[in-house]
């Protein structure tokens, strides 16, 4: 299947969608970035497949805005094509239309493998890999959040400490959980008690602001990744010696650290 559309197809496809979900936006150039303006604070980078960028193109432009206190999000052609519904689930919930509900009413429980992947492929735009704890938050019998943990794994620097990785989190389209993230950490801190628990935000989506407001630390900055895509549209990654064969980027992503 090929994706390969003339840039305004697929512009065009995600403004009606929009429009759909009640988001007025604003088409508007600025140099070669095609760029989509839903609020003051919020716009949207439109990167069709065939583009004259680098990663670090698409890094100077969000650290621009940034500098003027707005938020720029990278959406790929590839992506909008392969999950539009996850895509339309993030954006709307950037834009605080999702129904709130507090932490504190939810129920925390661990959950196997398949309600797990289930969930983060319906609900996470990077779907689900492979993790040893999965636990999710009920709202009385409904699953909307999920988090999954890796096994503990022992650190050399200090004797018996013990770090681990927040792997995916994820909160139901149409939803936004007050807490739920910190709810889910401290239930996985409790029960397996490690010294510290380090993630990763994706630079194309995030500057990683919910982390900070939990108490992680920004550690590192990961250099950008290549991929080619393969026939269901999926991002497979190439190896630094291959970089020259790659259709896509991404911009890289942020390393987070929460110490107990």
């Amino acid at each position: 299947m090929s994706i390969l559309t003339s840039d305004s197809s697929w512009h065009n496809e995600l403004i009606k969608a929009l429009a759909a979900c009640k988001v007025d936006c604003r088409f508007f150039l600025e140099g070669e970035f095609q760029l989509l303006k839903l609020t003051d604070q919020l716009v949207i980078n439109l990167v069709s497949l065939n583009n004259p960028f680098d990663p670090q193109n698409l890094i100077q432009l969000q650290e621009k805005y940034a500098i003027a206190n707005l938020k720029l999000i990278h959406l790929w052609e590839d992506i909008w094509y392969l999950k539009p519904a996850q895509v339309l689930a993030r954006l709307t919930s950037l834009l605080g239309q999702n129904k709130r509900v507090h932490g504190r009413k939810t129920k925390i429980h661990k959950i196997a493998k398949p309600e797990a992947d289930t969930f983060l492929n319906e609900n996470h735009l990077q779907g689900a890999v492979s993790s040893r704890y999965k636990i999710g938050l009920f709202e009385k019998d409904e699953l909307v959040a999920v988090a999954t943990f890796s096994a503990l794994r022992k650190m050399n620097h200090t004797e018996n400490y013990k770090s681990a990785e927040l792997i995916r989190f994820a909160v139901k389209a149409g939803y936004s959980i007050t807490g739920g993230l910190s709810k889910l950490i401290s239930y996985f801190a409790a029960l397996y008690q490690p010294n510290d628990l380090m993630t990763y935000a994706d630079r194309d989506w995030s500057a990683g602001e919910a982390y900070l407001r939990l108490g992680f630390l920004q550690t590192a900055v990961v250099t950008p990744q290549y991929y080619g895509l393969n026939g269901q549209l999926q991002r497979q990654l190439i190896k630094d010696a291959q970089i020259g064969d790659a259709q896509i980027f991404n911009t890289g992503s942020l390393k987070f650290i929460l110490k107990f």
